[in-house]
Formats: C-alpha cells, sequence, structure tokens
C-alpha cells in the first residue's frame, strides 16, 4: 500500500535503531540497556537531539549551518560570565543567552535569506567568530562550576512525589500516562482519517505499531524506575519534540517550511515568503543552538572554550541519517531524533567495547554515507517509477 511504501524510510531506521541496539547488547554482555548506561545515553546526547532539531529544519530548507557548534560553545561561556562572574540570577541568564542566540541566529539568516550570501561562507564564518569569541571570552580557560539550580536542567531528575524505596514510581506512572495518552491519540487519529476516507494503516500494522510503542514506553519507565528517575532534560526534550513535530505537520508554517525547501521559486510565485521563512529557520536554529551550549555547560558544570567542537557535524549526521534529504523539502523531526539515538549508541556502544575514537569517526562517517547514498537511491528509483506509470 501508498501509505506503507511512503513510510518504510522511517519504519526502516527505526528496525536499523533496534538492530543496532541489540547487536551492542549483546556484544558488551548486556552493559548498553543497563539501566544506568540508558541514561547516561540520554543525557550524553541531550545537545546533539536538541540541535538535531534545528539543523533539521535548517536542512529541510535546502541549507545548512556550520557554526552551530560554536555557538553553543559561545553560549555556554555566556552563561558561566553571566552566573558565575556577574551574578546575574539562572533564570535571567537563560533568557538573556537565549535572546544572544537569537540574534546571532538573525545576523546570520539575515546575510543568507536577504542578501543572498551563500550560507556555506555565511555559517563557516560564524563558526570561526564564534569561537574566537569564546576564547576571548573565557581567556581560553574553564570557568565554573555553576550552582545547583543551572545544574538541574541537565543532571536534575524529577523527583519521586510517590516515595518509592526500590524502584522510581514516579518514573512508572508517568510512563503508564504517556503510553494511555498515545493509544487515544492514534485511535482518535485513526478514525479521523476514516471519517474523511483518507488511507490509514490495515489493522494488523496499526496494532503492531501501537504494541510495539507502548513495549518501547514500558521498557523506558523500566530503566528509569530502576536508575535515579526521569532525567529533567528528557522532559526539555519531549517538550521540544512535541512542539516541533506539531509545527512542522500540522500548521501553515509548518508547509511553508517544506514548501520552500522543495522549490524556492514555485512556493514564491505561489506568495509564500521565502526569505522571510529562511530567516526565521536560522533565528530558531540560534536559539537551539543556545539552549544545546547550556545544556552542555550544565551537563560537565563548567564552561570550556573547546566546547562544541564537532557538535554541527554530530547534528548534521543526526538529521541525514534520520532521513532529511540533502536536496530540501523532506525531514522530520523524530527522524532526526532516532538519527541521533544511532549515532549516540553507535558511539556509545563501541566506547563501550574500547574502539578509539578515530575508528568512532570512520564508522560513523561511513553511516552518514550510506544513510545519503540510500536517500538519493530512493529519490531516483521513485522518479523512475513515476515516469513509469504516467
Amino acid at each position: 500500500m501508498n501509505i506503507i511504501r511512503d513510510n518504510m524510510k522511517q519504519y526502516g531506521l527505526i528496525i536499523a535503531l533496534i538492530a543496532i541496539a541489540l547487536m551492542f547488547q549483546f556484544l558488551t554482555d548486556g552493559v548498553l540497556l543497563r539501566p544506568a548506561n540508558v541514561t547516561n545515553l540520554i543525557l550524553q546526547n541531550s545537545y546533539i537531539l536538541i540541535l538535531g532539531i534545528g539543523m533539521t529544519l535548517v536542512i529541510v530548507t535546502g541549507r545548512i549551518d556550520l557554526s552551530v557548534g560554536s555557538l553553543a560553545g559561545l553560549t555556554g561561556a555566556l552563561s558561566g560570565v553571566f552566573i558565575i562572574n556577574m551574578g546575574i540570577p539562572v533564570i535571567v541568564a537563560i533568557i538573556m543567552v537565549l535572546a544572544i542566540g537569537a540574534l546571532l541566529g538573525a545576523w546570520q539568516g539575515y546575510w543568507i535569506a536577504y542578501k543572498n550570501v551563500p550560507f556555506f561562507v555565511v555559517t563557516l564564518a560564524g563558526m570561526l567568530v564564534f569561537r574566537g569569541l569564546t576564547m576571548i571570552l573565557l581567556d581560553a580557560r574553564m570557568l565554573g562550576p555553576f550552582p545547583g539550580n543551572f545544574q538541574i536542567m541537565s543532571a536534575g531528575f524529577i523527583p519521586d512525589v510517590f516515595g518509592g524505596k526500590d524502584v522510581n514510581l514516579m518514573a512508572i506512572v508517568i510512563c503508564v500516562v504517556i503510553a494511555l495518552a498515545f493509544i487515544g491519540s492514534e485511535l482518535r487519529n485513526r478514525r479521523n482519517s476514516q471519517k474523511h476516507d483518507v488511507e490509514t494503516l490495515p489493522l494488523h500494522f496499526f496494532v503492531g505499531k501501537l504494541a510495539l510503542v507502548v513495549v518501547a514506553i514500558g521498557l523506558f519507565g523500566y530503566w528509569f524506575s530502576a536508575s535515579n528517575g526521569i532525567p529533567n532534560v528528557l522532559v526539555l526534550l519531549f517538550v521540544l519534540i512535541f512542539a516541533y513535530s506539531y509545527m512542522t505537520q500540522k500548521t501553515i508554517i509548518g508547509r511553508h517550511v517544506y514548501a520552500t525547501g522543495s522549490n524556492d521559486k514555485a512556493a514564491e510565485l505561489s506568495g509564500i515568503k521565502t526569505k522571510r521563512i529562511v530567516f526565521w529557520v536560522y533565528v530558531n536554529m540560534g536559539v537551539l543552538a543556545a539552549l544545546a551550549g547550556m545544556v552542555f555547560a550544565a551537563r560537565l558544570n563548567v564552561a570550556m572554550p573547546r566546547a562544541g567542537d564537532g557538535f554541527e557535524l554530530q547534528a548534521i549526521a543526526a538529521a541525514f541519517i534520520g532521513g532529511a534529504s540533502p536536496y530540501g523539502g523532506v525531514g522530520k523531526i523524530t527522524g532526526a531524533i532516532v538519527g541521533a539515538m544511532v549515532v549516540g549508541i553507535l558511539n556509545n556502544g563501541m566506547s563501550i567495547l574500547g574502539v578509539g575514537t578515530d575508528m568512532q569517526m570512520v564508522i560513523t562517517g561511513l553511516v552518514l554515507l550510506a544513510a545519503v547514498i540510500f536517500d538519493v537511491f530512493t529519490k531516483s528509483r521513485v522518479t523512475v517509477l513515476a515516469k513509469a506509470e504516467s
């Protein structure tokens, strides 16, 4: 059926993620999926997941941002200067850093969208400028520690109000609520689709999808209940994923973003303000880079001059592995999340096995290349099939 064929790439990516996780679970003698390591996986990759969300939107418009790693490092340093050196209250400092991230994103978006300066040149320049400013700001030294109410952003956990002793009952309750909400939402969407004669998954596929998701939520409930509970940063990620998924799939702005990436000239002729769309996509990327920089600084409890090195490459890899097309117009927020977790599990599993960082980079690069080749192959195949049907 068309709906299955159209979503095969997404399903294939999830299957690949499960296969990779099971492979490393076997190779590491069960270490990979221990509750403590699962929590560590989320904490280690949280900032890449945040950057991957913003990078997906940039790539959907047919562009790339090479500066996000350096911008994350700069905003992490700014948070240290504001909070530690200047004594600014944490909430005020966070708002200030997010605003600075938006301004720097707007600066780059202005040149790219309204002055037609190539995005590669603008963001490459931004990468160098932001990295240099970080070194100047910190005087090539580390700055820390942060106060506890800032660290809690990345290192804290939702308190167990039910007072569980051996298990975290709060984690179990939250996961049960999420599972029930998911089932209710899927049933409601299926009924609405059938009411309007929209093609839906066959019943057995639909039930299988529900069962797999509920099992996955149950596993997370087990992992979190057996460790310290649900990390605060996971709540932040959940809010971002829900908000951006809704925006891209259910709003006019989201449709305009995809239209701009698919064919900006046709989109402009149809009345879409493509320049404005590109501008705000880069503003959004600046805000998310600032958020990722603060999450990273809070996790390490220190602002570092070299913070953010390579983050842009990991974010780009997450988006492409997650199904975003290098040609623009294609990509999902959930795909970027799955792509980031593929990279995270690969790196974590190889680290447990004692594989060096050099080989980890080689393998991650090969996975990225394979994902892009697969995208090019499937796109050309769809074109051939469309011509044959016509």
